[in-house]
């Protein structure tokens, strides 16, 4: 690690190196100084094209200079070399960042105004690249968030699963068949052509933004990875999908399970707080469809990898992921009740 620092011009000698994070796809560190900054290793297992996600920050950071200067967008420091990625033995990219103090994450939401701000925050970086020409960008994963592809994907899991999988499955496979009508919705809606390709993050968790500790408002969005090509519906209904409930992906007690409506209500109004004037009105009818969409997505995937033998995801229990997909199918049986979707 000592010689990735060098490489971007720091002492190692007078920095401390902390282990931080919650994420299970890079490994995060803060290094402490007379100036501080983070360090991550990215995974170049989950992103096989590191140059791509590179790329993708370089153009965002160029528009929104040229265009807001005022805008906080965090792309990382450059090295000696003048890379974006300092590469190690193994062949895996170290990227630094600023450290901002008086911030922090959340991993949970337990207000309204934690939902606005974090909703407002994604929104306003989708706004303020609105008029970047997405060509420029590539996918940093293909498919991430097409619900066919990630139920083609389960169909192919159920093929190839043993019986004794398939039975310890059996209810929550035929929870998520049940659903299978959104997949017919989300192709009618996309071949619609009423959804705009936009540039989004695409993992909008509430611990990808980071808060200012002073005004508790959000600070800048982070874990620019997945900033791609995608639809408001991505961005959105991942964020309905992890913060109405009050509880994660992880419980294992349904009833925990709740739709919070006033959490809801906020991050919806915080995301149109900067969106408004820019969805039309055939994707503001799609917003109850998101929270929907992007929770049967996790349902598939969760559901697909315990078929598979639990190869994605990591796990610390054996039906770990069955758990995961039987979470979020109850999520999506409230969602489909709480917003009244037939």
């Amino acid at each position: 690690m000592h010689p990735i620092l060098t490489s971007f011009g720091l002492n190692s000698s007078n920095h401390s190196i902390e282990h931080i994070g919650t994420g299970h796809i890079h490994q995060t560190f803060l290094v402490k100084g007379l100036n501080s900054y983070i360090l991550q290793r990215v995974n170049k297992n989950v992103f096989t094209k590191p140059e791509v996600i590179a790329q993708n920050l370089r153009t965002a950071s160029t528009f929104l200079k040229a265009n807001y200067p005022d805008y906080l967008f965090l792309s990382p420091i450059i090295s000696i070399d003048e890379h974006e990625m300092v590469y190690d033995n193994e062949n895996y990219p170290w990227r630094l960042f600023p450290y901002f103090d008086n911030t922090t994450t959340l991993n949970e939401v337990t207000s309204e105004t934690q939902a606005y701000q974090a909703a407002k925050g994604f929104a306003q970086l989708t706004k303020n690249l609105k008029d970047i020409d997405t060509s420029l960008f590539k996918p940093t994963i293909e498919k991430f968030h097409d619900l066919n592809w990630r139920y083609f994907q389960f169909q192919m899991a159920l093929k190839k699963a043993s019986s004794e999988t398939k039975e310890l499955a059996e209810k929550t496979i035929q929870t998520a068949n049940s659903f299978a009508y959104l997949v017919d919705r989300y192709n009618t809606l996309i071949n619609s052509n009423s959804l705009h390709t936009r540039i989004t993050h695409n993992d909008t968790k509430i611990n990808n933004i980071l808060f200012s500790q002073l005004t508790e408002e959000a600070f800048c969005v982070i874990d620019l990875d997945t900033l791609m090509p995608g639809y408001f519906i991505y961005d959105l209904g991942d964020m309905v999908r992890t913060i109405v409930s009050p509880v994660s992906e992880e419980e294992k007690d349904l009833s925990k399970i709740t739709f919070r409506k006033s959490i809801y209500e906020a991050l919806i109004n915080g995301y149109l707080s900067q969106m408004h004037d820019i969805l039309s009105q055939e994707e503001k009818q799609a917003i109850p469809f998101a929270g929907m969409m992007m929770t049967y997505i996790m349902a598939l995937r969760f559901l697909a990898d315990f078929l598979n033998g639990n190869v994605y995801y990591h796990i610390t229990y054996a039906d770990q992921n069955l758990v995961r997909a039987g979470n979020q199918l109850r999520l999506l049986e409230i969602l489909k009740s709480e917003l009244q979707i037939p």
